[in-house]
């Protein structure tokens, strides 16, 4: 299980969201592409990135920002405001590793099947949950489907990547939603967590889970990193520490 380090970014600046409420935004920094090379130089594997803008209005409005961290090398995810196939193929082709797809995933099926036929791996579909349900348009409309009942649809359709958010902890600190990320890992799809990681207890939690279920790929954390309650290298540390602790029994 790798750490993640988040960027999101609104109006051209690295932000973070409170439960993913536009209102209750904290900027970071100015220089997105900066925080992103931070993160890479201190050994981090894939970086998060997200265009808030897009995610809630549609459109890739700071794609410059994120296709010049792709062509500098460093590995990227991408989401928000993703919608079509000339979206992910401009990304896939400028350089990031993997995509995200939300909204588009879940109201254009014919769509989400091409994607997942055609790129399979480097396609990740977002989870993006609050009480179990997934959410769409940058969180403001609730979907009355369930998130491991579209994790289930992705394996079918060729895919393997989810990204698990819950929404009600994102940003919070308060630690990850274990129940919602078990339910996701019964239906072998391979699952990125994300949503409410502020400590290294927290960390530990999802390293025991990861050693009895090798499908839990990944953790994201952002705002843990931004204020301190966690360091990059430590964390990666203590989560293989406690892998191999667990393992090992």
């Amino acid at each position: 299980m790798d750490i993640y380090p988040a960027v999101d970014i609104r109006n051209g600046r690295c932000v973070r969201l409170m439960q993913g409420d536009f209102a209750r935004e904290e900027v970071f920094s100015d220089d997105p592409l900066a925080v992103a090379e931070a993160w890479f130089d201190e050994g981090a594997p894939l970086i998060h990135v997200v265009d808030l803008d897009g995610a809630r209005e549609g459109g890739r409005a700071n794609a410059a920002v994120v296709e010049a961290m792709a062509g500098r090398g460093i590995p990227v995810q991408v989401g928000g405001g993703i919608r079509s196939y000339e979206d992910v193929r401009s990304l896939l082709d400028s350089g990031a590793r993997r995509v995200v797809i939300g909204t588009v995933a879940v109201e254009d099926p014919c769509l989400r099947r091409r994607l997942l036929g055609e790129f399979g791996e480097r396609v990740v579909v977002g989870l993006d949950c609050r009480d179990g349900r997934v959410s769409t348009r940058g969180w403001l409309r609730q979907e009355q489907l369930r998130a491991r009942d579209l994790a289930n649809t992705v394996m079918e359709e060729g895919g393997r990547h989810v990204l698990v958010t819950d929404i009600s902890r994102d940003g919070t600190l308060q630690g990850p939603n274990v129940e919602l990320l078990g339910e996701v890992l019964e239906t072998g799809a391979a699952v990125i967590a994300s949503g409410g990681v502020g400590s290294v207890e927290h960390l530990r939690i999802l390293a025991r889970l990861a050693a009895g279920n090798p499908d839990l790929k990944g953790v994201i954390v952002g705002r843990a990193l931004y204020v301190g309650t966690l360091e990059y290298e430590l964390a990666s540390e203590i989560v293989r520490e406690e892998l191999q602790c667990w393992r090992n029994e």
